[in-house]
C-alpha cells in the first residue's frame, strides 16, 4: 500500500499490490490511525452491503451495538427527527459522549458521495494539535471550563459532564472534549442538545468559545474530508472532534458508520445520567 499525508494530520492509503481492503493488515492500519489520528483508504475494492462492512469492522475490535444494530446509515431523511438525518451542518463533538462506552475508532464507508459543489464534507479537528499550538492564556482559560451536555433522542436520554481539557484515556497527552454550540442555522437545527459551560464568569464565556473555535478550526489542526464513493475513513475518536458541513438537500450523500471500542472498552468517564 502507498501512504501519503492528507493534511497537517491524517494519512491517505491507496492500493499498490493489494486491491481488496480486506487483504490489508489491520495491525498496520491501526498503528497508522494511532499515529496520524485519521486514515483515508481510497480506491480499494470494499463492501457490497452493510453486513460485509460490519464484518470487516469486527476485525478492528469489539463493535458497539446500538438499538438499530451495528451500522448507522447516515443519509438525509425527508422528515428528520434529529440533525444527524438532516442536511444541515453538524457542530464539532466526540462520539459516544452520551453512551456507556466511548469508542476508540469511528469507521465510515461512503456508499454514495455528493458532487463536489453539493457540500457535505465531514470535518475533523485534531485537539492534541490545537492544544499544543494554543497560547498559554487560551489554554489556561479552557482548563477552567467544564461542559454540561444533555441530549435526548431515539437511542438515549443522557447527561454528560466533561472538563474541556482532559487526559487522553490511553496515551500521555491532553485532548479537548467539547460539543460546539450551533453557530449556523441554529433556528433550523433539529433536536440539538442542551449545552452549558461552567467554571468561568459569564463575561468570559464568549471569549472562551471564540478562542476555542479559532484553535479547533485553525488550518494546522483542521481537516474537511471531501467524500468519494467507496472511501473508507477511520478516525481516532479519543483525540479528534468531528462534525459535518451542510449539503444540498437531495444530494446522494450516503455514509455508513460503525463504532469500534478500545481494548479494553473505555467506560465513559463523563457520563452522569443514562437512559
Amino acid at each position: 500500500m502507498n501512504v501519503s499525508s492528507v493534511s497537517h494530520f491524517g494519512a491517505l492509503v491507496v492500493p499498490s499490490d493489494v486491491a481488496d481492503i480486506r487483504e490489508l493488515h489491520i495491525e498496520e492500519l491501526r498503528a497508522l490511525v494511532r499515529e496520524h489520528h485519521l486514515l483515508v483508504l481510497r480506491d480499494f475494492f470494499a463492501f457490497d452491503d452493510a453486513v460485509s462492512f460490519a464484518d470487516y469492522c469486527e476485525r478492528w475490535g469489539e463493535v458497539s451495538v446500538w438499538p438499530f444494530g451495528k451500522v448507522l446509515e447516515l443519509v438525509e431523511q425527508a422528515q428528520p427527527v434529529d440533525h444527524i438525518f438532516d442536511n444541515n451542518y453538524v457542530p464539532l463533538h466526540w462520539d459516544g459522549m452520551y453512551r456507556k462506552h466511548v469508542p476508540e475508532f469511528q469507521i465510515f464507508h461512503c456508499v454514495s458521495a455528493p458532487a463536489g459543489h453539493q457540500g457535505g464534507r465531514t470535518t475533523f479537528s485534531n485537539t492534541a494539535s490545537a492544544l499544543e499550538r494554543a497560547p498559554r492564556s487560551a489554554r489556561a482559560l479552557w482548563e477552567r471550563v467544564t461542559g454540561v451536555y444533555q441530549r435526548k433522542m431515539a437511542y438515549y436520554d443522557s447527561k454528560t459532564v466533561a472538563p474541556v481539557v482532559t487526559k487522553h484515556p490511553a496515551r500521555d497527552y491532553n485532548v479537548i472534549r467539547y460539543n460546539e454550540p450551533p453557530t449556523q442555522g441554529d433556528e433550523s437545527f433539529v433536536n440539538h442538545p442542551a449545552l452549558a459551560f461552567e467554571g468561568i464568569a459569564a463575561a468570559d464565556v464568549a471569549a472562551f468559545h471564540r478562542s476555542l473555535r479559532d484553535a479547533l478550526y485553525a488550518p494546522e489542526s483542521f481537516y474537511a474530508h471531501a467524500w468519494r464513493t467507496g472511501d473508507v475513513v477511520i478516525a481516532d475518536n479519543y483525540t479528534l472532534l468531528h462534525g459535518r458541513e451542510a449539503f444540498a438537500t437531495g444530494a446522494p450523500r450516503h455514509l455508513r458508520r460503525v463504532h469500534v471500542l478500545g481494548d479494553p472498552p473505555l467506560d465513559n468517564p463523563h457520563l452522569v445520567a443514562y437512559g
